[in-house]
């Protein structure tokens, strides 16, 4: 019971911070113009509340929206639900079918995660102190080539999964114009794993944006400039995003 009310409040909370600013919501329309324009395919893997959802529908692309919490998908066909352009597919993506345990943190659902190391790398990390992740819960995994089969070929694709995208990218192998992951510096290990497996398929020019700044850090780069300047950042910077185009 009392969990029930600590993930309902953590949902809350998730959608107060990522719904509630207009000028955010415009600047998220602004960047992902660079990659995304109407009638486009896009997958969200680790959709969270819809926020980048919400940013795609506005640019008129069809949306799969990948989201594995059950709270959180529920809340996205709550959102999303009468939009044909959009489809909700609750379920985690990985390298092979199959199910993973999802931990999920219920106070701060956003980082929530099927990765124990991206939790064991958080335990007295600068910016990590009281996080918990109490619940755990089993849930499907398809794979990205999966996503395609089924959907068809995304202009772009967006993975926000917690220390979980160098799996998710595994199960890649027919890239997409363009896409990008989720890195964070208490786990640099994947982040370089990502992109190498982004080279090894294909990409060739990388840029990345700190934090929620939306806005490029550098000019384009390649996979082991990318990778250096990765290794170059402070702790404080703390996550961020990579963006790999072919």
């Amino acid at each position: 019971m009392l969990d029930g009310v600590r993930a309902a409040r953590g949902v809350i909370r998730s959608l107060r911070i990522y719904h509630g600013d207009r000028r955010r919501r415009c600047a998220l329309v602004r960047h992902y113009a660079r990659f995304v324009a109407r009638d486009d395919l896009v997958f969200d893997v680790g959709s969270h509340v819809g926020d980048r959802v919400a940013a795609f529908r506005r640019l008129g692309a069809r949306v799969i929206a990948v989201e594995p919490q059950p709270a959180l998908a529920r809340t996205l066909r709550l959102l999303y639900g009468r939009d044909r352009a959009v489809t909700v597919v609750q379920g985690a993506v990985g390298r092979a079918p199959g199910t993973v345990t999802l931990r999920v943190n219920l106070d701060n659902p956003t980082v929530s995660t099927a990765s124990e190391a991206f939790i064991a790398a958080s335990h007295g990390a600068p910016g990590w102190d009281g996080q918990e992740w109490r619940a755990a819960v089993a849930v499907t995994v398809t794979t990205l080539d999966a996503l395609i089969a089924r959907f068809g070929a995304p202009r772009f694709v967006k993975i926000d999964v917690e220390g979980w995208e160098a799996e998710a990218l595994a199960g890649l192998t027919a890239p997409p114009p363009a896409l990008s992951f989720e890195f964070t510096t208490i786990q640099r290990d994947v982040a370089a794993a990502c992109i190498a497996r982004c080279a090894a398929i294909g990409y060739r020019g990388f840029q990345a944006s700190l934090g929620e700044s939306l806005t490029f850090a550098h000019g384009r780069l390649d996979a082991e400039g990318m990778a250096r300047w990765v290794t170059a950042l402070p702790a404080a910077a703390n996550s961020g995003d990579i963006y790999a185009t072919l």
